[in-house]
């Protein structure tokens, strides 16, 4: 049995311009850069510069819909809400916000070159059959950006035979290794950390201290790594000096020689630009945003003269209706990503400047112990938006204070609840571990437990495994790998 029914039903879905301002929102400096190069070229009624538009458009248009196809063009465009008479001020079709600081509005790029081509220039300067230059020429591609070859030299003899045909077997193919691991910088072509360690070595000047540094890493290089230095001191009959003076040779070594090359690989190297810079004045904080972050953007005077045009014209043909919807719709498209970027900059102030508030004490010392506990509702709360839009803001953008370039999100952090009963960041806790391990004895580092009597001793009662947790993300090894002597 079929029947009908009506029912009322509420839904809230996001406009368009909604999305795009969430989307914009979002975007670091160097991608929303992008963003509005791309709107530019893909809209023409957008023009950036510092042109102004003298009396050409009014508010925007909320028409969405444009009508029967059979009803007159004036019903469907009132021309005159894009057309007036009067002298519109500029912010009403333009959003221009830079500041005097902010002349440079574009990254010079450089080029140079890669890692592979300056190993393949050094290989062009060995005496080499056809074969072996060959070989080589494939071990070089071969190398990772750390400087390693990852992959079997079985693999390696295999894929000469299918992809270059040449045939070779694995003896020859180390033969052609050991030529590219002479080549700089220094390491290269190792396949492992222990072999890398031994070229660099066999390098360097020899005396007591290399000789015994290369007899730990080729021989002992598992009790080395683990610091099981009581055994190596019986081992070798040696004292703590002469191992102390060998260690210190390792240490000056590089793990990663591929890292050291200037250009250091054919990728390009990313560049961390501030949204926000914090200064202190006068005692007070200050905050500006990138200038970058408010490009000066205004609608097309090309498009004005366009509708002038056709408001002038007697006689109105079709295709001179559809350029005008056309046009319509582009002015539309332009007028509503300048007014987002407008939001967007508005939004990024108001959010950053909530946090800076929030942190005040941190930003006026820089001491990270002076760090509230923060929580992304916490700013939302303050400055009456929602959580998500916190977040857009804070995952992405970076702030340039007197004390380093930081991450926002780095600014918020957990509470836990101290011995004297009053809310801490997580981050202070943190900072104090950091402290302690880095005044410990290194003859005997604490271990896990231990620190987290020592922190309960500063009235932080935290367990041991959130020890580990914090120390894990402060990149701090274990007690043993502390071990120095």
């Amino acid at each position: 049995m079929l029947r009908q029914s009506l029912n009322f039903k509420l839904s809230q879905k996001l406009s368009p311009q909604q999305i795009q301002l969430m989307k914009l929102i979002q975007l670091p400096t160097q991608a929303f850069e992008q963003r509005v190069k791309q709107e530019l070229e893909e809209n023409p009624a957008l023009d950036d510069g510092k042109d102004s538009l003298d009396d050409d458009f009014d508010e925007f248009s909320n028409q969405d819909e444009y009508g029967d196809e059979n009803d007159t063009m004036e019903a469907e465009i009132n021309v005159d809400e894009y057309l007036s008479d009067d002298d519109i001020p500029e912010y009403r079709t333009q959003a221009n916000n830079y500041s005097a600081d902010d002349d440079e509005k574009s990254i010079p790029y450089a080029s140079g070159t890669s890692f592979t081509q300056s190993l393949i220039e050094q290989l062009n300067t060995r005496r080499l059959s056809e074969q072996h230059y060959g070989i080589a020429q494939f071990l070089v591609g071969s190398i990772d950006n750390s400087g390693y070859i990852r992959r079997s030299m079985e693999d390696i003899a295999d894929d000469l035979a299918f992809t270059m045909n040449i045939y070779t077997d694995v003896a020859e193919v180390e033969q052609v290794l050991k030529v590219v691991q002479q080549l700089d910088p220094a390491g290269v072509g190792a396949r492992d950390l222990q072999e890398c360690l031994l070229i660099q070595l066999s390098r360097k000047r020899h005396n007591d201290s290399t000789e015994l540094a290369m007899k730990l890493v080729g021989e002992s290089f598992d009790a080395f790594s683990k610091k099981h230095y009581k055994k190596i001191l019986e081992k070798y009959h040696i004292d703590e000096d002469e191992l102390r003076d060998a260690i210190e040779e390792i240490e000056h070594l590089n793990p990663k020689p591929g890292s050291a090359y200037a250009g250091g690989s054919t990728r390009m190297v990313e560049q961390v630009v501030p949204d926000f810079t914090i200064r202190i004045k006068d005692g007070e904080l200050e905050l500006t945003l990138n200038g970058r972050n408010a490009p000066e953007l205004h609608v097309s005077r090309d498009y004005s003269n366009m509708l002038k045009g056709y408001k002038e014209a007697k006689e109105k043909s079709k295709s001179q209706k559809d350029a005008v919807m056309f046009i319509k719709q582009k002015l539309d498209g332009a007028k509503w990503f300048i007014e987002a970027i407008k939001q967007r900059q508005e939004t990024l102030f108001m959010t950053m400047s909530s946090i800076m508030y929030y942190q005040k004490e941190y930003f006026l010392t820089g001491d990270e112990r002076n760090l509230r506990p923060m929580i992304l509702k916490d700013i939302a709360d303050e400055i009456g938006m929602d959580v998500s839009t916190v977040s857009r803001v804070a995952n992405s953008k970076y702030v340039d204070t007197p004390y380093g370039t930081k991450l926002i999100k780095e600014f918020f952090s957990e509470s836990m609840t101290n011995s004297d009963g009053e809310e801490v960041s997580t981050r202070e806790i943190k900072k104090i571990l950091e402290t302690v391990i880095g005044e410990e004895s290194k003859r005997k580092p604490l271990t896990d437990q231990k620190l987290a009597e020592l922190l309960k001793e500063k009235g932080y009662p935290i367990a041991r495994r959130t020890v580990a947790k914090y120390r894990e993300q402060l990149d701090i090894p274990v007690a043993r790998l502390r071990k120095e002597i």
